[in-house]
């Protein structure tokens, strides 16, 4: 099996500009994938063919029967399944350091004005660098997403196709040129059957990781929509805006007014009798 050295290298650039489930996902990938794919699973399938013996003397008859049982071998099938997986991310890394790029020399024309136009102000990374996934990165993070989600679904049930889930130890086998069906047997089953399971047991974690991390920026990024909204709302600088009309309309000026002129007419009338009264007083008493 090859380096992975600058595989590695390439996918931990991609924690800085990662969400926490993504830097989760990455640590399953280093880990559990292709620190065991190299330092174990290598070893156990080393003899995997050279261990691989039917009853027969029959030339090329093992070959075929070889070939026809394992189409390809479960190390490179791994191989291929962690290199189509992380293919997306690196893409979104490509996407990202673009980015990143861009908005360096935007700082840089800031810190330097040479002309009168206006300079844009940086939108996805702050001043340590750091990038923010939204707009144009948040579309971007999310199809990679879905890209993988896609990929690990379609090498799991590939491997279940091709093999199953199960190292059987024994395989009949009727191919040309062997000159009748033959049986043929692997070597150390059990331990591979364990390693297959575990491999299987890792893809589905990443799987549901990446399941998990869609619905987290979903979540996110309608919560933070309901946030503007809300303060596009009530902000006092867009009073236009507010939830309830600032004066009142026209039927309710008039009826204001009608209860207004209403009520200043029955204090006039109030006050005109009580003075009629309190003249007759006076007259009466005279």
């Amino acid at each position: 099996m090859g380096d992975w050295g600058f595989l590695s290298t390439l996918l931990d650039k991609v924690q800085s500009h990662s969400t926490v489930i993504g830097k989760i996902w990455m640590s399953v990938l280093f880990l559990f994938r292709i620190m065991v794919l190299g330092a174990g699973a290598e070893s156990v399938w080393g003899d995997e063919q050279s261990g691989f013996i039917c009853n027969t003397q029959q030339p090329g008859c093992e070959n075929v029967c070889y070939d026809w049982i394992f189409p390809i071998s479960h190390i490179r099938f791994w191989v291929l399944q962690i290199i189509f997986v992380s293919t997306p991310t690196l893409v979104y890394l490509g996407h990202a350091m673009h980015v990143i790029s861009k908005e360096n020399k935007l700082r840089e024309q800031m810190a330097n004005p040479s002309g009168s136009r206006p300079l844009k102000q940086p939108k996805y990374t702050n001043d340590k660098g750091k990038v923010q996934i939204k707009g144009s990165l948040l579309g971007s993070y999310l199809a990679q997403l879905i890209v993988k989600i896609i990929i690990e679904s379609a090498f799991i049930a590939g491997q279940y196709c091709l093999y199953g889930f199960v190292m059987v130890p024994m395989f009949p086998c009727s191919m040309k040129p062997c000159p009748f069906t033959v049986e043929c047997y692997m070597s150390r089953p059990t331990e591979k059957t364990i390693f297959i399971i575990f491999m299987l047991v890792v893809a589905c974690v990443s799987l549901l990781l990446n399941v998990v991390e869609v619905f987290y920026l979903l979540l996110k990024k309608i919560k933070c929509g309901s946030k503007q909204r809300t303060h596009r709302i009530t902000s006092p600088h867009r009073p236009a805006e507010l939830s309830g009309p600032m004066w009142p309309t026209t039927d309710e000026a008039l009826r204001q007014n009608k209860q207004n002129m209403d009520f200043e007419s029955g204090q006039s009338i109030g006050g005109s009798l009580n003075g009629a009264k309190e003249e007759k007083q006076l007259l009466s008493g005279h």
